[in-house]
C-alpha cells in the first residue's frame, strides 16, 4: 500500500497511540473533580497545555483545546462575530478557505453578517493589494489561511500582518491546520496573529482533538457553556487521553522538521518533475519556496478526479480529490475556482499529499502506475 493522502489525516504514531491507550487505563479522574484522581488529571491537562505552549514559543494561557479544525475555525468566527457584532458585523475570508470557515461565513451571512471576499491571483495566492481598498470601519474579522490545503500554497500571513497593524481592532484569524510543521512557525504565528487553528490528526495525534492560538487581550464569545472548563469559553470535560497524546504528537512531529521539510520536498519536486514531462497534465502546485512542501495538485483533463482516485485505489495507492472534506460531496475545490480555472480542469483536479514516512521508490511506483493510466484513459478518450 502507498498512502498519498496525509493532508487529509496522517497516521497516528505508535509511541502517541501508546500514550493514548495508558493514559485512557490510568488517569481516570474527571480533571474537575477536587479529589487526588482529579488532581492527577488536572495536572495532565496543565503539561500538556504547557508543552504546545513552548514548542510554538506563545504563553499556556494562549492555548484551549478543541475537539479540531473545524471546530476551532468556527469558534473563532462566530465567537469574534457574536462578542464584536456591536462594533460591526463586516467579515473578511480568502477565496480559498477550508469550508470550515467558507461555510460558516455563509452561516454568519444568514444572521445578518456581511462577507468579503479577498481574491487570489492565477497561482492561488491572495492578493494582498485588495485587503486595504476591502476594510471599512464595521470590519470586526480576517480570516485567510496559512497553507492551502488543496494546492499547498503558502499565504503571505506576514504581508497581510502589516496591513492589519493599522486596524489593530480587527482580529486576525489563521486556520493553520495544514501549516503546522510543514513550514517555519514565524511564517504564520506573527505577532499580529490573533488566532490559529490546530488539528492533532494533521500530525500524527489523534482524531478528534485540537487546540487554538488565542492571543492574550482578544475576545471571543464561548462556544460551549456549562460547567466553565477552559476558562469558562469550552465547558465539557476535557478528553484528557487525546489532549496529552496531541501534546507528545506535536513534540515528536516538531523534533523532525528540518529533516522532513527537505525529505518531503524533494519528493514533491522529484514527482512535479515527472508528472510536467505529460503534456496534457495540468499542474497547479510548483516545486517552488513559496509552496508546502507536502502537497501536489494535478489534473489530467477528461478524467475526472474521483474516476483516478479509484483507479489508483485498486493498485493500492490513495490519494484524494482537491479537499477530503469535499471530496463524497463530488464538488470542485473551491482554491481552483477561486483561480478561474476551468470547470473541465478542476473536475479533474487530484492532490497527492506527503510526508517523512514517504519514499522515493513510492513516487516511482506511483508513476509506474499513473503513465499505464495515462495510456488507458488516452484510448478511452479517443
Amino acid at each position: 500500500m502507498i498512502y498519498f493522502d496525509n493532508s487529509a489525516t496522517t497516521p497516528i504514531y505508535p509511541q502517541v497511540l501508546d500514550t493514548y491507550i495508558k493514559t485512557s487505563q490510568r488517569i481516570i479522574g474527571n480533571p474537575s473533580s477536587l479529589h487526588d484522581l482529579g488532581n492527577q488529571a488536572h495536572r495532565l491537562l496543565e503539561q500538556a497545555r504547557n508543552q504546545i505552549a513552548e514548542l510554538l514559543s506563545v504563553e499556556s494561557g494562549e492555548i484551549f483545546f478543541t475537539s479540531g479544525g473545524t471546530e476551532g475555525d468556527n469558534w473563532v468566527m462566530k465567537g469574534t462575530a457574536i462578542e464584536k457584532r456591536t462594533f460591526g458585523k463586516h467579515i473578511i475570508i480568502s477565496g480559498i478557505e477550508h469550508p470550515a470557515v467558507s461555510e460558516t461565513a455563509k452561516q454568519l451571512e444568514k444572521l445578518g453578517f456581511e462577507i468579503s471576499v479577498l481574491p487570489v491571483d492565477h497561482r492561488g495566492f491572495v492578493r494582498v493589494e485588495a485587503l486595504k481598498g476591502l476594510i471599512r470601519k464595521e470590519t470586526i474579522l480576517v480570516s485567510v489561511m496559512a497553507v492551502n490545503n488543496e494546492i499547498g500554497t503558502i499565504q503571505p500571513i506576514r504581508a497581510i500582518s502589516e496591513v492589519l497593524e493599522e486596524f489593530p481592532t480587527i482580529h486576525f484569524h489563521v486556520d493553520a491546520v495544514q501549516a503546522i510543521g510543514k513550514i517555519a512557525t514565524d511564517e504564520w504565528l506573527t505577532p499580529r496573529v490573533d488566532f490559529a487553528v490546530f488539528s492533532a490528526h494533521k500530525f500524527h495525534g489523534p482524531k478528534g482533538v485540537g487546540f487554538i492560538y488565542w492571543k492574550k487581550g482578544r475576545k471571543l464569545a464561548a462556544l460551549l457553556t456549562g460547567g466553565g472548563q477552559e476558562e469558562n469559553q469550552r465547558s465539557g470535560t476535557e478528553n484528557i487521553a487525546g489532549i496529552v497524546a496531541t501534546a507528545r504528537a506535536l513534540r515528536m512531529y516538531s523534533e523532525k522538521n528540518q529533516e522532513r521539510e527537505g525529505h518531503v520536498a524533494q519528493l514533491r519536486n522529484y514527482l512535479i518533475e515527472q508528472l510536467s514531462g505529460y503534456e496534457n497534465v495540468r499542474l497547479f502546485s510548483e516545486a517552488a519556496a513559496d509552496f508546502a512542501p507536502h502537497i501536489v495538485c494535478f489534473a489530467l483533463p477528461g478524467i475526472r478526479g474521483e474516476v483516478m482516485v479509484h483507479a489508483l485505489e485498486e493498485k493500492q495507492i490513495f490519494i484524494s480529490t482537491t479537499s477530503a472534506c469535499s471530496s463524497r460531496k463530488k464538488s470542485v475545490g473551491s482554491t481552483l475556482h477561486a483561480m478561474h480555472v476551468t470547470e473541465a480542469e478542476a473536475s479533474a483536479a487530484v492532490r497527492v499529499s506527503l510526508d517523512e514516512s514517504n519514499t522515493l521508490a513510492e513516487i516511482e511506483q506511483f508513476m509506474i502506475i499513473f503513465n499505464q493510466l495515462h495510456k488507458k484513459f488516452l484510448k478511452v478518450n479517443g
